[in-house]
């Protein structure tokens, strides 16, 4: 995942929930959610070029 990104688009940079456990259970959400959308881009691609 992209630091910036994370920061900028998924809210990385001030932490919503309470406590050390809060803060772990949004970055694993952030960076799960980068990544997702990642290989969904890349699925898309190959669809495309396999389209052409």
């Amino acid at each position: 995942a992209k630091n910036s990104e994370l920061k900028n688009r998924h809210g990385y940079r001030v932490t919503s929930g309470a406590g050390l456990s809060g803060m772990a259970l949004q970055s694993a959400m952030a960076i799960f959610t980068v990544n997702l959308k990642r290989i969904l881009r890349l699925l898309d691609e190959r669809k495309q070029a396999a389209d052409q």
